[in-house]
């Protein structure tokens, strides 16, 4: 598995250039993309309608969905919590169809109990438990290959692992490093870390990584950029560390893919670890 995959939550924006998101996913094949994320919620539909006419089975490409979470058109948000049991089971099979599949190797439960977002209330309140029945009933019904948990605690995440977790999607980066214990548990064991949000900032109130002067400072010094600083320190910061940048345009492609060959010495890791870490708990509702 490459470091650095990519995803697929700005393709939509291409929704009008359809054959320029189809163009953009092969090229990231052609520069050893390997791991795509994706979710039938992304441009409702359309993010998973390009993978499955751009991808090809020689790619050899993983392709990591989500559910948790469905396709809200005409509400204040794009998307509404989709949380109880029958309705993961109804979302993994709109993934399968829209993505012309009869399995998905990896489905991501996003829980919605930490990082910023929303929250369930009322009837979408469920046990960790109950979805994770649901979960491995579908694993073992050959329709999904494997099962990741996304915006979970680490209490949650403890509570998981006898069902097998193959990685978790949390929002994090260097400046709001508030899982540092969970990322340590999911280094010892084996389990993917693979941060959404890597550089902050999405929603306001979310701290910004390419607003750190030292980040600026380093990214002088090294010729690249602040961004590109942010996603390196990420891969150098943890072994288990797998980044799924998302971009509309291939050269932000090629930038975001061009991480893996920033190196740090000793110095500049020091200063960038020093970086005050604040919390990325942003409610929207």
């Amino acid at each position: 598995m490459s470091r650095i995959g990519y995803g697929a939550a700005q393709l939509p924006r291409l929704h009008d250039r359809r054959s320029e998101a189809v163009a953009l996913l092969r090229r990231a094949v052609e520069l050893g993309v390997n791991h795509v994320d994706t979710a039938e919620f992304y441009g409702f539909g359309f993010a998973n309608a390009v993978i499955r006419e751009a991808l090809r089975p020689e790619d050899g490409v993983l392709v990591v969905t989500k559910v948790g979470a469905d396709p809200d058109p005409g509400g204040r948000l794009p998307l509404r919590t989709a949380q109880r049991p029958e309705q993961l089971r109804a979302s993994v099979e709109d993934n399968l169809r829209s993505l012309g599949t009869d399995r998905l190797p990896v489905v991501n439960l996003r829980r919605l109990d930490s990082g910023p977002g929303l929250r369930p209330e009322g009837y979408q309140v469920v046990d960790l438990a109950d979805q994770l029945a649901v979960m491995t009933a579908l694993r073992d019904e050959g329709k999904i290959g494997a099962i990741g948990l996304s915006g979970v605690t680490l209490d949650g995440l403890r509570r998981a692992l006898p069902a097998g977790i193959v990685c978790v999607q949390n929002a994090y980066s260097l400046a709001s490093r508030d899982d540092e214990d969970m990322l340590r548990l999911c280094a010892a064991e084996g389990i993917a870390w693979v941060p959404f949000f890597p550089l902050g900032g999405a929603f306001p109130g979310l701290p910004k990584v390419t607003e750190e002067p030292a980040v600026h400072a380093v990214a002088e010094s090294l010729g690249v950029t602040p961004s590109q600083v942010g996603l390196a320190w990420l891969l150098h910061h943890a072994p288990n560390v797998l980044l799924i940048p998302g971009t509309a345009d291939a050269a932000h492609l090629e930038a975001n893919l061009a991480v893996g060959e920033i190196t740090f010495d000793a110095a500049t890791l020091a200063t960038l670890d020093a970086i005050e870490s604040r919390s990325n708990d942003v409610l929207l509702g």
